[in-house]
């Protein structure tokens, strides 16, 4: 069975001429990517040679791409890193990952639907539920709500209206 791993990127594009690529971000910060010596990109294990950025784009340098056609070849794959290879968390804090899946339920325990994703637009965390008739929603996320080992996120249901 293969270790769970966690995506923290997926590649834009190619950058300049000398191998770069843009990243997108998934994790916190490109400094959650640049504190891993290695990473898998696609099916490819490869050792980060820089990170840095550009007009506020993250943008990384792998030993073994050396040109824009092979940062090219790069676009659109993902940049994962193993599971356990992860810093540890404090207590009430949780990776995105973990929440994406959980069931959804009101104070009186109901289910309302499941996290689809977990999104953050500059004020804070929201999570985006999927309700049971098909509709989203998109509630804030509030520390203490998510109950990993029940395997279910209390949400107030005056956000899914």
């Amino acid at each position: 069975m293969a270790e769970p791993r966690v995506t923290l990127a997926a590649i834009a594009g190619p950058h300049g001429i000398d191998g770069g690529v843009r990243l997108k971000l998934f994790a916190e910060s490109a400094d959650a990517i640049a504190r891993f010596e290695q990473v898998q990109v696609g099916d490819r294990e490869l050792t980060i040679k820089s990170m840095n950025a550009a007009g506020g784009q993250p943008i990384a340098r792998f030993h073994g791409i050396a040109d824009r056609n092979a940062a090219e070849a790069l676009r659109g794959q993902l940049v994962t890193v193993a599971r356990d290879a992860l810093p540890p968390l404090a207590e009430g804090e949780y990776y995105h990952v973990d929440l994406i899946g959980l069931r959804c339920v009101d104070c009186e325990g109901a289910d309302v639907g499941i996290v689809a994703a977990v999104e953050n637009f500059g004020a804070g965390d929201l999570l985006e539920i999927e309700r049971p008739d098909g509709k989203k929603s998109l509630i804030p996320f509030k520390p203490g709500v998510a109950d990993l080992a029940d395997g279910t996120v209390t949400v107030d249901p005056a956000f899914l209206a």
